[in-house]
Formats: structure tokens, sequence, C-alpha cells
């Protein structure tokens, strides 16, 4: 077993998580499946956008990425081995839908009921994301997310695996990391489809959230126990220094990538000074749309990597003396903390899961075939003591996935950039658990793990903190 030789009870400092904290790990459909056109699967706006010249790195495509559609015993063995509670993974839209709707491809569904099913024999918990970025190519023939019709295809997509998947998964995940989508894949145009126009990408941002909200409709109306939440990609802002136009800069900064979304989630309104600044660019809506987007959710998710540090002039690219992952992304634990405390106090929201947590570092491979990977631990271990400090200070935190379960294609990235507590070996596709993965394994058989004096005061210092204020 992944935990064999690792026990903490006789520590003198631990980190304690309560019994009921559910330990797991996510993935995404195109970074990890493979069997691109396989089974009646259609084409998605990934296999279209990485299959074209120069837009991903050293040319990789997701055609194979990790292989699970064919190794999905061996994957969840491994998940098993380490003790994972709960598994996030995302549905191929064009696995169940090849032109996006119309007629479904029953192989697909097989597929995620296979997967489900094995799972809970596993007893591991199903989370299901619906969108996690690969929309069917047909779709985007037609506009893709800036036509208002394409929520609509959403919304019937999520009715169709609610019907078919929703007897056994109780959780789902409507859209992940919208953000991203808007501005990287039609702002930037770094991700697919790689439009730039950033009109275009507000618009795409509001009919996003528009989908989430008739898709968490679609999946309440067969099922009253159904939990529905949306995974939000958050970096908060620090001014580079206390002057004020760094500090109105970050301000701004954080109202653009983070309120554009938070509020019409939780306040039903886009922010009103970010609205006025956009001017003419602001996304076109209809009566009743800020209605549907604001339902209350029954979770929130939060995947978070780094902060953003803004002066007047722009993003400061580099700290002096911070640490960096390979994605050139600051380490900052401490910031993970307080952005949990302060949207759990801006906002009324409902229990939290980290969605996503983790970091690309060079993994060593020893002579005896070990994976070393002790920047990705200290990352876990800090980011997890973090997440415990905030809890302490009253943040509603019910659970955590780290991001991943294994190495896979990395978006533009290609493979270069390794995140998983798995490691894959892309020729061989052989799958081996690294350090941090049995440290993360020991972690959840022991409801924790030993902390330095100074880590365990910290969190007790946020109790007291805490009674105080009550």
């Amino acid at each position: 077993m992944a935990d064999k030789n690792v026990s903490f009870p006789t520590a003198e400092y631990c980190v304690t998580f309560p019994r009921n904290f559910l330990w797991g790990a996510a993935t995404a459909a195109y970074q990890i499946e493979g069997a691109w056109n396989e089974d009646g699967k259609g084409e998605s706006i990934w296999d279209r956008f990485s299959h074209t010249e120069g837009t991903v790195r050293n040319s990789d495509t997701g055609d194979v990425a990790c292989d699970h559609y064919h190794r999905l015993d061996e994957d969840i063995k491994i998940m098993k081995e380490i003790g994972i509670r709960a598994y996030r993974f995302s549905i191929s839209w064009s696995r169940i839908f090849p032109d996006g709707h119309g007629l479904v491809n029953l192989a697909g569904l097989d597929f995620y009921n296979r997967l489900v099913d094995k799972l809970l024999a596993a007893r591991i918990q199903p989370f299901a994301t619906l969108y996690h970025w690969d929309l069917p190519q047909k779709l985007q023939e037609i506009g893709g997310w800036t036509n208002r019709e394409v929520s609509s295809h959403f919304a019937d997509y999520a009715a169709v695996l609610s019907k078919h998947l929703g007897d056994r998964v109780q959780n789902w995940i409507t859209i992940n990391e919208p953000w991203v989508i808007a501005n990287i894949g039609h702002k930037t145009g770094e991700h697919a489809p790689g439009i730039k126009d950033e009109k275009m990408a507000l618009q795409v941002a509001h009919h996003l959230l528009l989908a989430h909200g008739k898709a968490t409709q679609a999946l309440r109306a067969d099922n009253s126990n159904t939990k529905v939440g949306i995974a939000l990609d958050m970096r908060p802002t620090a001014p580079a220094s206390d002057a004020p136009e760094d500090i109105e800069a970050a301000t701004k900064t954080w109202s653009r990538e983070a309120r554009w979304y938070m509020d019409p989630l939780f306040k039903a309104y886009y922010p009103p000074d970010i609205w006025t600044e956009y001017g003419s660019k602001v996304p076109v809506l209809k009566p009743r749309d800020m209605s549907v987007i604001s339902q209350n959710l029954d979770f929130l998710g939060i995947n978070y990597y780094t902060r953003t540090v803004v002066s007047d002039s722009g993003v400061v690219s580099k700290i002096p003396g911070s640490q960096y992952t390979e994605m050139n992304w600051e380490v900052t634990p401490e910031s993970f903390c307080r952005l949990l405390v302060d949207i759990s106090r801006e906002y009324n929201l409902p229990p939290i899961y980290i969605t996503e947590n983790g970091a690309a570092f060079n993994d060593r491979i020893s002579p005896t075939g070990e994976i070393e990977d002790e920047d990705r631990l200290s990352y876990l271990k800090n980011h997890l003591i973090q997440a415990r400090v905030a809890m302490e200070d009253g943040v509603n935190l019910q659970g955590y996935f780290v991001w991943s379960l294994l190495d896979n294609f990395e978006w533009a990235l290609g493979y270069e950039k390794r995140f998983g507590i798995v490691h894959v070996d892309f020729d061989t596709l052989k799958r081996t658990i690294k350090k941090s993965g049995h440290w993360y394994s020991s972690a959840i058989k022991n409801f924790g793990f030993p902390s330095a004096k100074d880590e365990h005061e910290q969190i007790a210092s946020a109790a007291a903190q805490r009674s105080e204020r009550r």
C-alpha cells in the first residue's frame, strides 16, 4: 500500500483534519483520456486546436494522453492504493453528443457508467464536472460560447447525464474555470478555440454563467438529492507597494478576474464599477438572466495555485526571494488562506471544496526508480496547513482535491509540465506513485500530518482569534 511505512500518532505536533473531511484528486477528460476519435466520440475544440500547427508546444496532442480510456481499471486501483476518498473527473461532451446535441452516443455514456460503477465499488465518491474546456467542435462552428443557444444545448447535455448517472453521482460541477475559458480561449487566444477579442470574451463569460445556471436547473430536475457547484479559478491580487495607484490597480484586477464571476453568482449582478469601465464591450443580457445565474449552490469549488502581484504598470512577474514553480507561478500558501477567509466574509457562501491545488515541478527519478518530488510535497503540505488555518478562522471547507492524480497533457504546454502525484512515462504509459503521492496517502490515512511547532501555533492562533470575535 502507498502509506505502508508512514504513521503519525507519535509526532509532537500534528495538523489534523475532521474525520469527515473529503480527501480527493482531480483530472480532466482531454488531459488524460486519449481515445480522441474512438467509439463514436466527436471532435472537440481541443482536438482541432492541438492538431493545428503552432498552437501546442512540441506539437503535442491529447490523442493518447495518459490513455485513461483504456487503463481505467489500473488508474482506479492506484486511487484505491493511495486512499483517495473522492475523484473529480470531467466528462467529454463530445463523447456523449458527437455534434454537441441531437443523438446520444451510447458508447460514450457506457464509459462513464463503468467509471462511476468502478469508483463506487472502490468506495471512492465521484465528483463529475460537466465542462472542462473541450467544447464539441460542431458547436464551435455555430459560434461556440459566443452563441447563446449553446447554453441551452449545455442544459440538455446536463439533463442526459443526470438521467443516466444521477442515481449514483450526487455531486456535480457545472463548469471549470470560466475565467480561463473566456480570457485565455477568447481574449488572448492561447487556448482553444484561439480567438483574440475582448468584447467576445465578455459575452462568452456571460453565456458560460448562463449555461451554469441552466445546467444547475437541469441537474436538479430529476433528483432532489443532487448537489451542484461550479469551480472558479481564484488568484488573490496584491499591490506591488503601498502606493495608491498600485492598490487601485490590484483592486481592479481582482474585480475583473474574480468579482466578475462571484458577484453574478452570489449577488445577482456584475460589479458596477467594472461594468462601467468596459463600456460598449459589456455583454448582452436578457431579462431573468441574473436570476438563472444566481440560484443557490450546494457548494463552491475553488481552484488555487498562486497569487497575482500588480502595480500601476501591470502584473509583476517576479518577486525577489519567492519560490516559483515550473509554470513560473509564485508559491504563496499564506495568500491561499487569506483568499478563503476574505471571500467567506464578503459573500454568503455555501460549503467550499478546493477542487484543484497543486504544482508543476521537475521530478527526480532515483536509481531505484522512485520519483523524488520534495518541492511538490512541500507545496501540498504548506497549502494544506493554510487550509486548516482558514478552517479554524471560520471557513466552511469540506474537502480538498489535489491537482492532479496523474501527470498529463498540460494544454498549450503539451507534456512538459508535470502536476501529478503519480508519474506517467509518456513513452510506455507506466504509472509510478511519487513521493508526494505516498505522503498524501499517509495524510489521508492519518487525517493529517506532522507539523513544526510554528505551523501548529498558526492554527491555534486562528482558532483563538475566531473565538474572540464571537
